[in-house]
């Protein structure tokens, strides 16, 4: 058998770990200290961000949807195409501001918007504008309601119609796709609004012009204008960049109901600077002033007292204005109208356009002014005065007017008289004097008083008949009983008529009857007078004190003679027949009976004083 020897047993070593992370990838041999150090210096050349941050990046690339941006971080950020539509010339290399929305998003892009950038930009653009009241352009982008939309710094602002021009615009269509100059004047930060105007920019080169032309304005000038607006009241001239205003009444000489009668619209003519206001920025213009003035041609023969003619051409009630040359008026006041004293107005008398003849009475050449009168074309009715209406003269007269104390009456054109209240009754006591009489009426009238200065006639109208009250001074003697109608009742008493329409007075307590009560209104009763003043005109009259006398004393009566008696028939038939005569208005009618009456008992008194 054959020697062999034993080989030695190999063990084989244990298989190392496998990095499958290095599997397919280019190895490298730097350790983790040299691979923390190449991280690191990477990091420091690459931009730090925060999200809502706005930065400038480049464009590095442009597709047909998107554009690639780089902001030197550690990825780049895709941006819509759609978001640079406002600059098609955009190429790769351009810088553009991007807005930061997210560092990472899920799948670990960087997320960018130019969009919201340039919004955050145009949003500090236009607050900045705002306050330094900048001038910035803007492209319209199309109309809306009440105006139109606007894009600036690339947000959209309103620009209202009334803020577009200082003239008013209808056709807003004509701005669309324009780039114009605007102010911001309105910024709502709540909903991120802003308002522009274009008006502001217009405004502010007017008021510019205007201070320079006002600058250079002195009263007196004569300068070219054209006619920008016509009212009611005046005429706006447009000066080159600054407006004047005409009044009406400087527009001509002649009166003018409106200014059309003069100027037309866009009519270019000279006027003069009358006035102006550099603070208010108004001048006052003048056109009229250009040519001579109508009174430096009146004659100059013209005086006081001379007598012309002329056409109406105003009339209030004051007075009436005529024009006896173009452009030359004179004032006819309403008490040079007519010689008669009562209230009248220039319109009682003319009429616009009516012609007339007047009589000069004043006449100021240096203030332009004339005053006219037309009762002066007639004799003065107070020339005569004296032998036409002497004292004691009886007239006819028409009541014209009513005052608290008295009545106006006129007896012929011009001549008007008063009858006071205590002149129109002997008897009544009239509270007002339309009681007695009404306007329009005639009414008999004497004359008591005329004074030529004042030009008053004092009339009256009781005194056309005797005084009633020297016969009742014999009829209401004291202690004296009569019937008597309450008509009126007062706190202090009641007014009681009496025969012949006199009226008394009864006091209160003189009021109460037989049975305790007080009298009524229209009662008839007995009373007595207990006191009778005939200056003053009064009767005091009372019901108890009959009962209170009839109660003491009995009386004794005498017998009379047939005489007596027939005496005292005689009186009480002159009475019924005087009774008669109550229900007419005045005792003019009464005199004659009254007189008899009294005629009658003062024979009887004569008598009984002989027996």
């Amino acid at each position: 058998m054959a020697n062999t020897e034993e080989s030695p047993v190999v063990v084989p070593e244990a298989p190392q770990e496998i990095n499958w992370d290095t599997i397919g990838k280019k190895q490298d041999n730097y350790s983790d200290a040299e691979r923390k150090k190449l991280a690191t210096a990477y990091e420091k050349t690459l931009t730090t961000i925060a999200e809502h941050q706005v930065l400038e990046g480049k464009v590095v690339e442009k597709t047909s949807k998107d554009i690639v941006v780089n902001i030197n971080y550690k990825s780049e950020g895709v941006i819509p195409l759609t978001e640079f539509r406002y600059n098609p010339d955009l190429k790769i290399g351009d810088s553009v501001e991007v807005y930061v929305e997210k560092q990472e998003d899920k799948n670990g892009q960087l997320v960018l918007s130019h969009k919201k950038a340039r919004f955050v930009r145009a949003w500090e653009r236009v607050n900045e504008a705002l306050v330094t009241s900048e001038v910035i352009k803007g492209f319209v982008k199309c109309r809306t309601k009440g105006g139109l939309i606007v894009d600036v710094f690339g947000m959209e602002a309103f620009l209202p119609g009334s803020q577009i021009d200082v003239k008013p615009v209808r056709d807003y269509d004509a701005y669309v796709n324009k780039t114009m100059e605007f102010k911001v004047v309105k910024i709502n930060p709540e909903f991120k609004n802003v308002v522009v105007s274009h008006k502001a920019l217009i405004e502010a080169e007017i008021e510019q012009q205007k201070q320079e032309i006002i600058s250079k304005l002195e009263k007196g000038q004569v300068l070219e204008g054209t006619v920008k607006n016509i009212t009611s009241y005046g005429v706006f001239i447009d000066l080159g960049g600054v407006d004047g205003l005409i009044h009406i009444t400087d527009l001509s000489w002649f009166r003018i109901s409106h200014p059309e009668e003069v100027v037309q619209l866009g009519q270019k003519i000279h006027v003069v600077i009358l006035d102006f206001d550099n603070e208010k920025k108004r001048i006052q213009l003048g056109l009229k002033q250009l040519s001579p003035h109508p009174w430096d041609g009146l004659s100059p023969d013209l005086k006081v007292g001379d007598k012309v003619k002329g056409k109406i051409v105003v009339v209030a009630d004051y007075g009436a204005f005529v024009e006896i040359a173009p452009g030359v008026e004179g004032l006819i006041h309403v008490s040079e109208m007519s010689w008669s004293q009562h209230l009248r107005t220039a319109h009682d008398f003319f009429k616009v356009s009516d012609e007339t003849e007047a009589i000069v009475l004043t006449l100021s050449r240096e203030e332009r002014k004339m005053t006219l009168g037309i009762k002066q074309l007639t004799p003065d009715p107070w020339a005569n005065i004296l032998d036409k209406y002497p004292k004691g003269s009886r007239h006819v007269g028409t009541v014209r007017n009513f005052t608290n104390f008295g009545v106006f009456v006129e007896l012929e054109e011009g001549i008007d008289g008063l009858i006071h209240i205590s002149d129109l009754s002997w008897t009544k006591k009239i509270k007002h004097p339309s009681e007695f009489t009404k306007i329009g009426d005639k009414i008999d009238v004497t004359v008591l008083d005329v004074n030529i200065e004042t030009r008053r006639l004092s009339l009256g109208h009781k005194q056309l008949e005797e005084n009633p009250w020297d016969t009742f001074e014999t009829i209401f003697t004291m202690d004296s009983v009569h019937k008597g109608t309450i008509t009126q009742l007062t706190d202090k008493g009641a007014t009681v008529v009496l025969p012949y329409g006199v009226e008394g007075f009864a006091p209160s307590k003189h009021l109460i009857k037989e049975n305790g009560q007080p009298a009524k209104a229209e009662e008839v009763l007995d009373f007595k007078v207990i006191e009778f003043n005939k200056d003053s005109k009064k009767i005091i009259l009372s019901h108890s004190r009959i009962k209170e006398d009839a109660s003491g004393v009995e009386r004794e009566k005498a017998p009379k003679s047939n005489d007596k008696k027939a005496d005292s028939n005689d009186t009480r038939n002159a009475v019924k027949k005087i009774r008669g005569n109550i229900e007419k208005t005045t005792l003019g009618d009464l005199g004659g009976g009254l007189s008899k009456l009294k005629s009658k008992m003062d024979k009887e008194d004569e008598d009984s004083k002989s027996e």
